[in-house]
């Protein structure tokens, strides 16, 4: 496992491995928990360990004097619209007692950097619009919020139902 140092001595980061898939899990129910969205987070240890194998998915972690404290969850994505590959942040979750220590700047730097050595030309992620602290945080580091549109989704049960239509 491959350590990257940083701008902090004391901040490390690496990528996530199959085998810490019970980790990132961990790291999805805080972000529920802070989100009020607890009961959104359906995804099990086995999920994660298989997104992480088959590469659909990536996380990285961040660790303080040898702690976990910080993870992304991340994805890739393209648009033919624009005709550019992305990197989308699905989870960004920094310990409470961990904040404002500028380690989820160095993260995003981090996620930046990837972004640019991964052939991709934006990086992308949703934040909800109660969540003042992350909003002034992502437009300190000249993130613009894409208000134009309202993403949809099909859950599970609809996406059957729409499949069965064919």
């Amino acid at each position: 496992m491959e350590v990257i140092k940083t701008k902090n001595p004391r901040f490390t980061i690496r990528f996530a491995v199959p085998g810490e898939a019970e980790m990132v899990l961990e790291f999805m129910r805080k972000l529920g928990a802070y989100q009020k969205m607890s009961d959104k987070i359906t995804a099990t240890e086995e999920d994660i360990y298989k997104l992480l194998s088959d590469k659909k998915g990536g996380a990285i972690f961040g660790d303080y004097d040898g702690k976990t404290v910080a993870f992304i969850y991340f994805c890739r994505n393209s648009s033919a619209f624009i005709g550019q590959a992305g990197i989308y942040i699905d989870g960004f979750y920094v310990d409470e007692t961990m904040r404002f220590k500028g380690l989820g700047k160095i993260m995003m730097s981090f996620m930046s950097r990837f972004a640019i050595e991964s052939d991709c030309r934006r990086l992308e992620w949703g934040c909800l619009n109660w969540n003042t602290p992350s909003i002034k945080f992502y437009k300190d580091r000249g993130a613009v919020a894409v208000d134009t549109m309202t993403v949809y989704r099909l859950p599970p049960d609809k996406l059957k139902e729409n499949a069965a239509l064919f």
